[in-house]
């Protein structure tokens, strides 16, 4: 499908305005929504391509600003030593429970405009991945693909690093899609261990795929990206919508 890019808007959260930016198919007709979570660096183009990607399959696609109490409105951090660095520390220092809202916010925003049917589904890559992993606890989320989630496996999302995330697994009623890089240092083989058998403890719906790749290997700009694996990837995100929210 052909795709139209709207203006941002700025959502209202407990912890104040949050930009975030849609990009839906073109045309007339109502379509599934999907919350498309960012890495650290926010909104950057890599990510703004993965979002016109989803579009084109026929979804209503919201792309939120995670870090909007930390950084001005539009603020895109560099794929560089200091970006990773402000990344980084923006997400320790931001709290949990404004995660939590922010989810809540861009959730009933997507579910409400007239051009979205109200089925919803996440995605994130990074730590984005972790934040559309927390979002399926919301009983209204269908489905989520998260890419190499990291900080699960250490409970280290959000000051104090002390989060819940895995404790609370059993909240997941949707299908998760879980893809993870072998060869990513942040998420070692023990630590995927421990969130495979959490969310089998669990009895979770859930899909896991491990590939050779670094971390990012997802993101198109950059020496790990693996496009013939990032295209798999896709296709499973894809896939996974499709059979959910249609």
């Amino acid at each position: 499908m052909t795709i139209t890019e709207s203006e941002s808007t700025d959502l209202p959260t407990p912890t104040g305005l949050m930009r975030t930016y849609f990009v839906r198919p073109n045309g007339e007709g109502c379509y599934p929504g999907v919350v498309l979570y960012s890495e650290i660096f926010q909104v950057t183009g890599p990510i703004r391509r993965t979002a016109a990607m989803l579009a084109s399959h026929g979804f209503v696609v919201a792309v939120p600003e995670i870090f909007h109490e930390l950084e001005p409105a539009g603020t895109v951090l560099a794929y560089d030593e200091a970006g990773a660095a402000r990344g980084n520390q923006h997400k320790i220092t931001k709290t949990l429970s404004s995660y939590d809202g922010d989810a809540r916010a861009v959730l009933d925003y997507l579910a409400s405009l007239p051009y979205c049917t109200g089925k919803l589904g996440v995605m994130g890559i990074c730590i984005g991945g972790h934040l559309a992993f927390r979002a399926a606890m919301h009983p209204d989320v269908l489905a989520a693909a998260c890419f190499y989630a990291t900080d699960i496996h250490k409970h280290s999302l959000g000051q104090g690093l002390h989060d819940d995330s895995l404790d609370r697994v059993a909240e997941i009623k949707g299908e998760l899609l879980m893809i993870w890089g072998r060869q990513d240092p942040h998420i070692p083989r023990e630590g995927r261990a421990l969130i495979y058998n959490a969310l089998s403890d669990a009895a979770v719906r859930f899909q896991w795929h491990e590939f050779n790749g670094a971390h990012a290997f997802l993101r198109d700009e950059g020496p790990r990206y693996d496009p013939a694996v990032a295209r798999i990837c896709y296709g499973l995100a894809a896939e996974l919508f499709h059979r959910r929210l249609r």
